[in-house]
C-alpha cells in the first residue's frame, strides 16, 4: 500500500464470502471540511455495522474513502467482538489495529482495541514496526478470535500498535493484508492463509470489485470469484514471482505512443492505494502529455475538456487495458479536476509502477495464490 507500508477460474459457489463495501468522498483538510468529515461520521454511524441476509454467507460492509479513494470494511477481533474499520491491502502481509496503550494522537480518535475485554486474548513477547510511504507505525503482537464476515480464523496472530506518526485525519483504524507471508514484519501467519490452510475457504483466491461514482456495491470475496461483477473475458496475468502481487507490464501508451515502460517494467496491483504511482520523470511527461498544471501536490485540468482527453493505454501480457480519462480524473471539493497520476521520488533499479484504486475500479482484479497469478476484466 503506497500511503502506508482475487486461482484458475473457479464456480461461483455457496463457500464464496462477499463483504460489500462503500466509497465515500473524504473531505479536504481545511478546518470546515474537517468539521464536514466529522459531522458525516456521527450522521452515518448506525450504517457502519455490517448485516448479513439470514441463511446466507453474504455480510455487506460500508466502504470509505481516504486520500480520495480508499475502501475499507469491518472486521472484529476478540471475544466478545469489537469492530474495526480496516483497509484490505493487496500490497502487505500484517493485520493491525490501535491498542489501548498506543497514545499518539491517530490512536486517540480511533477505534483501539481493549485487550483485557477479550477472553481469547493470548499476548506474546515481540514487538514489531512497520514504515509505510506516508506514515510509520509501532507495536507488540498478540493472538485472538478475528472474524472477516462469517470468516473466522481463531488464534490469529495480529498487531497491536503503540504508536503511530502520519496518519493523521484519516477514518480507518488499521490494516488487513492480503499480500504473501514473506513480506510479513509481525513474522506470523496472514489471516487469509490461516483461513486457506483451516479449509474455511473452498479455493486460494479473493477477489475486489470496485464501485464507481456510488457510496455502496463496492466487494471483497473470499473462495471464489462471482462472475456478475464483470463482462467478457477474465484474463489471467502470471506473478513475477510468488511472493508479491506484481507483475511485468508490456508499456503504458496514449495516442499510439508509448509514454512510459517502453522497454517493459513492473506493476504492483495493490487495493491499498488510491491513485497510481510511477517514476516521477515519466509521471511528469504523462502530465506534460496532459496538459496538466501544478497547483499545489496535484496537477489539474479543466473539468470541461476531461470528456476531449485520450485513454490511457495500459499492456499487461499482451492485453490492452484502457483507462479513461473520467476515470484517471477526480473532480475536488472545490470542483476542480486532478489527474491521478503521482510521482515517485525513491528510486529503483527496475522502472515500477502502483496500479491502485483508479485502476482497479475500471477492472476486476482476482488474486490466485493457488496458481500465482492475478485475473483482470472489465467491472460492470
Amino acid at each position: 500500500m503506497k500511503w502506508l507500508v482475487l486461482l484458475g477460474l473457479v464456480a461461483f459457489s455457496e463457500c464464496i464470502v462477499k463483504i460489500p463495501l462503500r466509497r465515500v468522498k473524504i473531505m479536504r483538510k481545511t478546518h470546515s471540511e474537517t468539521n464536514m468529515l466529522n459531522n458525516f461520521l456521527k450522521e452515518h454511524a448506525y450504517r457502519l455495522y455490517p448485516t448479513s441476509s439470514p441463511g446466507s454467507n453474504i455480510t455487506t460492509h460500508p466502504l470509505r474513502n481516504i486520500q480520495d479513494m480508499l475502501y475499507v470494511g469491518n472486521i472484529t477481533i476478540g471475544t466478545p467482538p469489537q469492530e474495526f474499520q480496516v483497509v484490505f491491502d493487496t500490497a502487505s502481509s500484517d493485520l493491525w489495529v490501535p491498542s489501548v496503550f498506543c497514545t499518539s494522537p491517530t490512536c486517540v480518535s480511533h477505534v483501539m482495541f481493549r485487550h483485557l475485554e477479550s477472553s481469547t486474548f493470548r499476548p506474546i513477547r515481540k514487538t514489531f514496526s512497520i514504515e509505510y510511504g506516508s506514515g510509520r507505525m509501532k507495536g507488540v503482537v498478540a493472538h485472538d478470535t478475528v472474524r472477516i464476515g462469517d470468516l473466522v480464523s481463531t488464534d490469529q496472530q495480529f498487531g497491536l500498535s503503540v504508536a503511530e506518526y502520519g496518519f493523521e485525519g484519516i477514518p480507518f483504524d488499521g490494516v488487513l493484508g492480503l499480500n504473501y507471508p514473506n513480506l510479513s514484519f509481525t513474522g506470523g501467519i496472514p489471516i487469509f492463509d490461516n483461513l486457506k490452510n483451516h479449509g474455511a475457504i473452498s479455493e486460494p483466491v479473493f477477489a475486489f470489485y470496485l464501485s464507481k461514482n456510488k457510496p455502496e456495491g463496492s466487494v471483497v470475496m473470499f473462495g471464489g470469484v462471482d462472475h456478475r461483477y464483470y463482462q467478457g473475458a477474465l484474463n489471467w496475468i502470471p506473478l513475477i514471482q510468488a511472493g508479491d502481487w506484481r507483475v511485468h507490464m508490456d508499456r503504458i501508451s496514449l495516442k499510439r505512443q508509448v509514454i512510459a515502460c517502453s522497454g517493459g517494467c513492473e506493476a504492483l496491483v495493490d487495493t491499498g492505494t488510491s491513485l497510481i504511482h510511477g517514476p516521477r520523470r515519466l509521471v511528469n511527461n504523462i502530465l506534460r502529455f496532459l496538459g496538466a498544471t501544478p497547483r499545489g501536490s496535484k496537477h489539474y485540468v479543466s473539468c470541461f475538456v476531461v470528456h476531449k482527453l485520450s485513454s490511457i493505454i495500459f499492456t499487461i501480457n499482451g492485453i490492452n487495458y484502457p483507462l479513461p480519462a473520467q476515470a484517471y480524473t477526480i473532480k475536488d471539493s472545490s470542483d476542480d479536476c486532478y489527474i491521478t497520476f503521482k510521482g515517485n521520488t525513491a528510486s529503483a533499479s527496475t522502472e515500477t509502477w502502483i496500479l491502485g484504486d483508479v485502476f482497479l475500479r475500471q477492472y476486476f482484479s482476482v488474486y490466485d495464490r493457488g496458481n500465482d497469478r492475478i485475473g483482470l476484466a472489465q467491472a460492470v
